[in-house]
């Protein structure tokens, strides 16, 4: 059992506990404290208590009462930090339909309204109200994706970068433990965080004359957020620029006008060497929640509690994801030794019973990958090395991630470990001009499928339209059916009865009612009723939510169709459920109305496609209507 002082405090008697009369660095958070290298304010405080300084973190903090939550650990020496938490609140709060979810998983208990709608906003206005002199630095997801003027999809509108909302000093995007340690050094040095220009992943207010004067090669003006609300083409090519500079190996400087203000935004620091990621997860998490939530659950932590990630970073660049504008596209990988250390904390706790549920990252089979030629990726602004076509400069070796996984899997006390994470299929079968890692990555395929699969494998394809996957920067869907095959021939060798989960998503820019409904007969034929779906949803930082505000592709200046409209929505999301009973009226008469009968013969053989209208069945049709009924209430 843990005692309190084992964590980052979050009273001021846990403070006096340590013998502490001030904190360094105070941290608010979203989220509920879980000390797990998952979650971020965790990674955050151990990092800076590693480097030497005093961390405390006020889970959740009341924002509607009087704010003793805000006072109750007092000034801190060095600055404030705020996280909104593990995800953009946004996203947290609301669905693709932007109504109201009733739970939050990273809340005791799953319990919703613990934290307000953008915490970064409102947990700094606060701070700042309570404490104007002491220096707020913002960090997390949600301040690292609003960085610059973003579209927001719950109020349907451009909003200016975060720093501007919030009033915060200072922002830290991406991965923030080489950040926060250098503001705390300088600070604590006696700087002061408006003298903090040179600091990598770092957003601020500067003086507008510095833009002047500028060497091309190193910044980027972008379009004002008022050239921007009045041309949404500027807004495009905007995003493109911070894209770009999001994912080069030497980023440049972006600069952004607001009002009379404006914006400087650092590039990333280089990716982090193995020693640097190894430092990170070997840091002395307890990896349980705080004694605080004893007698709670906490859905998000009992997800991952028995998890490893190996690596962070993803260079698959999907059109409507955002781990590569936070993590950036190179991998960063753990050493072996580091892995097998969390590895055998894992088997330790009390409640594990042999199992590991999943061995992966961002993207589960992306360790130890990258450039063959570094130098070649340096130069780089591909935002991703896998779409249109792989990069022949890639190395998708498997072979260090098998050795990984067997070296796990031969701990005492493990019985099996499980991949969780969503595999590229697409990078595992690519071709290799070795014939080694050919092998390898043949093995690779089916040793994860016989062996590291729980019962189900989810994967994700996301559609089965060439043209909305190219939108999409996923491989055509003909892919797919090569790795369902593979995966139904490892199933029948090995005698199991495994299930592929693919994913989808519907609405997303390029897709029209046709290609949804093109969808549904093909994965009827593929025999999968369909669970794993979800409307796109728009997010900030990425391209897809660009091009369904702008209407425009960043990257071709091309209009891209969107739907937009609940009802252009629900039409899509209809032809997800062609299995349901109660849904079939509306999709044999949307079918017609599209004059695609031949979808619908597809979709229900026996339906009477004649009349405008489309009314009338046959006497054989209900009779096999009513067979398909029961079988579907089975």
């Amino acid at each position: 059992m843990y005692r309190k002082t084992d964590f980052l405090p979050t009273t001021a008697d846990e403070m006096k506990m340590l013998g502490w009369d001030r904190a360094d660095i105070i941290i608010f958070s979203g989220d509920a404290y879980v000390d797990h290298p998952s979650f971020g304010a965790a990674v955050i405080g151990r990092t800076l208590q590693a480097a030497g300084y005093k961390v405390a973190i006020v889970p959740q903090p009341n924002w509607r009462d009087d704010l003793r939550d805000f006072r109750k650990l007092g000034v801190p020496r060095l600055f404030f930090g705020v996280s909104a938490g593990a995800m953009d609140s946004m996203v947290n709060h609301y669905t693709a339909g932007r109504r109201l979810r009733h739970d939050d998983a990273y809340t005791p208990d799953g319990r919703h309204g613990m934290r307000p709608d953008y915490p970064t906003i409102v947990y700094t206005e606060i701070l700042k109200r309570l404490f104007p002199d002491v220096p707020v630095l913002a960090g997390g997801i949600e301040a690292s994706l609003r960085r610059v003027a973003h579209y927001d999809y719950w109020q349907d509108r451009l909003r200016p970068s975060i720093l501007v909302d919030s009033h915060a000093d200072m922002i830290s995007y991406g991965m923030g433990e080489k950040t926060v340690v250098a503001i705390a050094d300088r600070l604590a040095a006696g700087e002061k965080i408006s003298e903090l220009h040179d600091i990598p992943q770092t957003v601020f207010f500067c003086d507008p004359a510095e833009t002047k004067a500028l060497d091309d090669g190193k910044a980027i003006v972008l379009s004002s957020y008022e050239e921007c609300l009045a041309d949404k083409r500027k807004q495009s090519l905007n995003f493109r620029h911070v894209e770009e500079e999001s994912n080069r190996w030497n980023g440049r400087i972006l600069y952004q006008g607001v009002g009379d203000t404006m914006i400087r935004i650092n590039p990333m620091w280089k990716p982090m060497s193995q020693g640097e990621i190894d430092a990170s997860f070997d840091l002395p998490y307890t990896r349980v929640p705080h004694p605080r939530y004893k007698g709670k659950t906490i859905p998000a932590y009992d997800m991952i509690r028995h998890s490893i990630c190996l690596h962070r970073g993803c260079f698959g660049g999907c059109s409507f994801c955002t781990i590569s504008a936070h993590q950036g596209k190179f991998i960063a990988s753990r050493s072996k030794d580091s892995i097998l250390r969390e590895a055998r904390k894992v088997t330790e706790m009390e409640d594990f019973k042999g199992y590991i549920s999943d061995l992966g990252g961002p993207s589960a089979n992306m360790y130890g990958m990258g450039g063959r030629d570094r130098t070649i990726c340096s130069k780089c602004v591909r935002p991703s090395c896998l779409h249109p076509r792989v990069c022949p400069n890639l190395n998708n070796d498997h072979s260090p991630l098998l050795e990984i996984y067997r070296s796990v899997d031969a701990l005492p006390g493990v019985k099996k470990s499980f991949v969780g994470s969503g595999v590229r299929y697409d990078l595992a079968m690519s071709s290799s001009e070795s014939p080694e890692v050919r092998k390898a990555n043949s093995e690779y395929v089916e040793e994860l499928i016989s062996r590291h699969v729980s019962g189900r494998l989810k994967v994700a394809p996301e559609h089965t339209s060439d043209r909305v996957l190219d939108c999409m920067r996923k491989p055509s869907f003909s892919l797919f059916h090569d790795f369902k095959k593979i995966f139904d021939r490892v199933n029948r060798t090995y005698g199991l009865r495994q299930q592929l989960i693919p994913y989808f998503i519907s609405s997303h820019p390029a897709c029209r009612e046709t290609d949804m409904a093109e969808l549904a007969c093909i994965t009827k034929d593929l025999d999968f009723h369909l669970e794993q779906v979800q409307d796109f949803t728009p997010t900030p930082m990425t391209v897809s939510t660009e091009i369904y505000y702008t209407g425009i592709h960043p990257y071709t200046g091309e209009k891209v169709y969107t739907p937009r409209t609940e009802k252009e929505k629900s039409d899509q999301r209809r032809f997800f459920f062609w299995y349901k009973p109660e849904m079939r009226d509306e999709i044999r008469n949307e079918l017609l109305r599209l004059h695609r009968p031949d979808l619908l013969a597809r979709l229900y053989p026996g339906w009477n496609t004649n009349g405008a209208k489309g009314v009338g069945k046959s006497k054989r049709h209900n009779k096999s209507s009513n067979i398909n009924n029961n079988k579907f209430r089975k």
